[in-house]
């Protein structure tokens, strides 16, 4: 169905901890992107808590001499039954290395769309060497990860300004807020930033740490509001996705 991207603006508003969070909340087969050019693996590290080692990821992928997506099947490790995993760089010395493997990697990802996985990448902040620009401006839905804090907002708005221009932008940007109304409320923020707020999450650290460390589920985990607001954001996503999809073909009816 889709390849949905997230990344922030700065500081660590939770990117990773919420892509995580919503491949364990999808409905239908994912594969996680960790294309975070910062190096060092938070899913491996962090909810996998260091069990699992590194054998193959994203360096390999791109030092392949097999077509990406050939080299893409080697490179992913199954997470659950239904969640499987490309793990990013091990340094950010390798960021570099990254540089050529976005492009081709949008057209084999949108091959894994094409045959039925969807897809969600953790692009980590941007502006950093290696960023992965393409799959962003080539995604379904680019979130924007933001808390609702004037600090993360002011930093979040000139890569507003620059990812919802029409020619260089984002096919579909949208806006993903942790904490909404602590103290800025989502029609506000959306206001400044000039894109839509698709989703918010609260600010749970208990239950943000399942997915972000690997630690043990708080009491009624799976029933409560952490776990309902992952739900009802993938639905929203989906929505939001469903709907760009729908736009496209108006405009290309003659």
């Amino acid at each position: 169905m889709a390849i949905v991207c997230l990344t922030s603006a700065s500081g660590s508003p939770g990117v990773t901890t919420t892509a995580v969070g919503m491949a364990f909340s999808w409905p239908r087969p994912v594969l996680l992107v960790e294309a975070d050019p910062t190096g060092g693996s938070g899913v491996l590290a962090g909810f996998l808590r260091g069990t699992t080692p590194y054998d193959a990821g994203l360096i390999e992928l791109a030092l392949s001499p097999l077509g990406t997506a050939d080299a893409l099947r080697d490179v992913v490790r199954p997470l659950s039954p239904n969640v499987s995993l490309v793990a990013g760089i091990r340094s950010h010395a390798q960021a570099a290395a990254l540089r050529d493997i976005w492009e081709p990697l949008a057209a084999a990802l949108r091959e894994l769309d094409d045959n039925g996985q969807d897809v969600i990448v953790d692009a980590g902040r941007l502006g950093l060497m290696g960023s992965p620009t393409p799959l962003l401006d080539a995604a379904d839905a680019a979130l924007l990860v933001t808390r609702a804090t004037l600090p993360a907002i002011s930093a979040a708005r000139s890569w507003a300004e620059t990812v919802r221009q029409p020619a260089t932008g984002w096919r579909h940007p949208c806006l993903l807020l942790i904490a909404e109304g602590q103290p800025y409320r989502a029609t506000e923020i959306s206001k400044v930033l000039g894109m839509p707020v698709v989703a918010d999450l609260p600010d749970d650290p208990a239950a943000a740490a399942v997915y972000h460390r690997g630690a043990a589920p708080p009491k009624h985990f799976e029933t409560g509001p952490y776990i309902r607001a992952l739900e009802a954001t993938v639905q929203s996503v989906q929505a939001h996705i469903a709907r760009g999809r729908f736009a496209l073909v108006e405009e290309a009816r003659p």
